[in-house]
């Protein structure tokens, strides 16, 4: 059960990071190049699509198993994969479910309530694209580190 675990956070920390990659390398530079509005609006309608059960599913089931690899980490204390497995499960679970949580949600929630249009929207959009790709940056590195110390901890 615990190789399936790993494996499993191995994957999905991989996946939701190369999401995060995605963005963090290209997307995110492309919509601040178009017009504040078009940017916008394909901004609002991406985080409007990402609520579906494909990738929610993903997401939070790698949260959960995220948190089942720090409790294994912790029940095994001593093994020489533990320090990996709670790396690898605070890794997801802090930088990546966390960061997004508490850092990229509530930029995304502030940018729906804006008129893509409006002059209030214009003035936001470069400080969300800064301070959203600091952050994803941040989770997407956090999604890497996991994936990584899963893998490691297979090895052991």
């Amino acid at each position: 059960m615990l190789t399936l675990l790993l494996v499993s956070v191995c994957v999905g920390a991989g996946l939701v990071g190369g999401v995060f990659f995605a963005f963090s390398t290209f997307v995110m530079k492309a919509l601040a190049q178009l017009p504040a509005p078009h940017g916008i609006a394909a901004m609002q309608r991406i985080n409007a699509v990402v609520l579906n059960p494909l990738f929610l599913g993903l997401f939070l089931g790698t949260a959960v198993l995220a948190a089942l690899c720090v409790a294994a980490g912790v029940h095994a204390w001593g093994a020489a994969r533990s320090a990996l497995m709670l790396v690898a499960g605070l890794g997801y679970l802090a930088g990546a479910f966390g960061v997004t949580v508490a850092f990229n949600v509530p930029r995304n929630e502030r940018l729906a309530r804006l008129e893509a249009g409006s002059a209030e929207a214009a003035a936001y959009w470069p400080v969300y694209v800064r301070e959203w790709l600091f952050w994803n940056h941040v989770r997407t590195a956090a999604s890497l580190v996991s994936a990584v110390s899963a893998a490691a901890a297979l090895a052991c």
